[in-house]
């Protein structure tokens, strides 16, 4: 038997990387997804039969705490990766994502509080939490400026976390990857936006190209999630990962057409611009409290990352809508 697992927001894009990464590594995971009238399971449903097969699967909503506590119940860790976390739609719906991501959190903490098989609670955190970096690398003293709604709700998750391990010695720990993309991330993000519309239109239609992010390969990710689980000094702590590299969206662009062997022209789209004072300009990762506590080190370069999901998104473009903007 092995050590029982609960991965919210496994129908996710990152969740399901991890839960992938779990099941291969001997867990028994149970996944909470959000229902729905179709029983669509999100990513779950593009994992291999066998995988699938291995997770138990729980349908719910974060906002339902009697739902989140049945989900809890007599696991030893629980994976919290569920929320709403498209920032576009947090300037239309931000109530939602309020609900959804803090009184969601709420909720899990909760039911965790009062279980009585738990041994880890993992908590995900974002690098937009900081906002636009004050000096970099971005360590985790770097002060907290909620540069829109969903940055904002975060973080209040991750205020709540660290609050239930200091009141009630929850045994919390608090993640903060840094931009992840990979395999199975919809086009509401950057790298998989570009990749589609390149290869289906001639010209790709972006906001702005300034803007510089620390890019993580999804598989580092869900390894450095398993990784914070085991290590008993990270508990009470907030701890980021990422590669400790930065790159422009405009030098992303390059980079993705040099990989795809072709150049590609980028016209500027007013719809996909943030507002001014939302946008964070830069983001890069101070790792070395990861280093510190479990040796963190990413194993896959920007550009293995890069031909891995230009691979996937090819063998899936029929999952994208290039000519309508994904918020």
């Amino acid at each position: 038997m092995g050590t029982k697992v609960l991965v919210t927001g496994a129908g996710g894009f990152i969740g399901s990387h991890l839960t992938e990464h779990l099941v291969a590594e001997g867990y028994e995971v149970r996944a909470l997804v959000r229902y729905n009238g179709r029983d669509d399971r999100g990513q779950i449903d593009r994992l291999p039969r066998a995988t699938q097969k291995a997770i138990e699967v729980h349908r719910g909503d974060l906002k339902d705490p009697e739902a989140v506590r049945k989900a809890v119940e007599g696991r030893n860790i629980v994976f919290h990766l569920g929320a709403l976390i498209a920032i576009p739609y947090s300037y239309q719906n931000p109530l939602d994502v309020v609900q959804t991501n803090v009184l969601g959190t709420a909720h899990v903490l909760d039911a965790c509080r009062w279980s009585g098989s738990l041994e880890r609670v993992v908590l995900t955190s974002t690098s937009e939490v900081y906002g636009t970096a004050q000096y970099v690398p971005i360590d985790e003293k770097h002060p907290l400026r909620g540069q829109s709604p969903y940055a904002a709700t975060k973080i209040g998750s991750d205020a709540l976390g660290e609050s239930y391990h200091r009141a009630f010695g929850l045994p919390v720990t608090i993640l903060r990857p840094f931009n992840t993309f990979g395999p199975r991330q919809s086009a509401r993000a950057i790298i998989p936006t570009i990749i589609s519309q390149a290869l289906s239109r001639p010209v790709v239609r972006l906001g702005s190209l300034d803007p510089r992010r620390d890019l993580t390969y999804v598989k580092d990710t869900a390894a450095g999630f398993l990784q914070i689980s085991r290590c008993d000094a990270a508990v009470g702590r907030v701890v980021n990962i990422g590669r400790g590299d930065d790159v422009s969206i405009g030098d992303l662009v390059d980079r993705i057409g040099a990989r795809m062997g072709a150049p590609i022209v980028v016209a500027a789209d007013p719809d996909r611009v943030r507002p001014a004072a939302s946008e964070v300009g830069r983001l890069l990762a101070g790792t070395a409290l990861a280093q510190a506590l479990w040796g963190w080190k990413p194993r896959y370069s920007l550009d293995e990352g890069l031909d891995e999901t230009i691979a996937w998104v090819r063998e899936n473009l029929d999952l994208f809508r290039v000519d309508d903007y994904t918020t």
